[in-house]
Order: C-alpha cells, then sequence, then structure tokens
C-alpha cells in the first residue's frame, strides 16, 4: 500500500521529504553549495539582462549572475523561494533588458520532461562580488 501511496504522491511533496528540515542542517548544505565571496562594492538595483552569461542557482535564497567580462553578481532573495535549491533553474518575464530588484523569478521545475513553474519570488538587490579561492578549490 505504501508503494501505492508514493506513486500517487505528485513529485514535489516526494521530493520536499528528502530535503533537511533541521535548520542547522539546512544552513550547513546551504554552506556547501554557496561558494566564499569577497564583497566588492555596494549593491544596485538592476543589472542588465543581455550581460547575464550564467545564472548559478546556490540555494533557496541565494543566485549568482555571472556575467560577461567576468563580474559576478549575487542576489540574496529576502525570503527563501521554496524549491529554487532543489530545482536550481529560474525563469522570468520582462519586457525590458533589465533584471531589478522586486522581480518575480520563477523556479523552473521538469516534471515528465515538461519544464513548469513553480514558487514565485522577487529577486534582491544585485551585489558584485568575487569568488574566494579555498584550500578545497
Amino acid at each position: 500500500m505504501l508503494s501505492r501511496c508514493l506513486a500517487l504522491a505528485p513529485l514535489p511533496l516526494i521530493l520536499a521529504a528528502c530535503a533537511p528540515t533541521d535548520p542547522a542542517a539546512r544552513a550547513d548544505a546551504d554552506a556547501a553549495r554557496t561558494p566564499a565571496v569577497k564583497v566588492l562594492g555596494a549593491g544596485q538595483n538592476c543589472i542588465d539582462r543581455s550581460q547575464v552569461r550564467a545564472t548559478v542557482v546556490r540555494t533557496d535564497q541565494v543566485i549568482d549572475f555571472e556575467m560577461n567580462g567576468g563580474k559576478v553578481y549575487r542576489s540574496t532573495l529576502k525570503n527563501r523561494c521554496p524549491g529554487l535549491g532543489w530545482d536550481r533553474a529560474i525563469t522570468y518575464e520582462t519586457s525590458i533588458n533589465q533584471l531589478c530588484t522586486q522581480q518575480i523569478v520563477y523556479s523552473l521545475t521538469n516534471i515528465g520532461g515538461v519544464p513548469q513553474r513553480g514558487a514565485g519570488c522577487s529577486l534582491g538587490e544585485f551585489v558584485p562580488v568575487e569568488y574566494v579561492k579555498t584550500s578545497k578549490d
């Protein structure tokens, strides 16, 4: 009976059961996926979308925007975005060539080979950073 219940349960519920629920365990897992950075200056409200080379979702709350030319901007969301750290992909809609604070991004989930929007969350300030090399690197 248990296997039948799992087969009928929606995939996100099954996957959520695998995520750490203990706040300390979650913090440790987030820290392991988020490289240390050195802040290079004050945060800014917008970045040029056409200059984004890669978007790297680190956790439910941290997204790094790697730009052409090597700059990196880290956006720390005001609140956790459920599923974002698990799916590690985002989608958004904008009519301008900028990403700005308060822009709503959605976690992008692949369910049965079909991309679907997940939770929607607003971006935080874009802080220019540089990845710090550690002894593990």
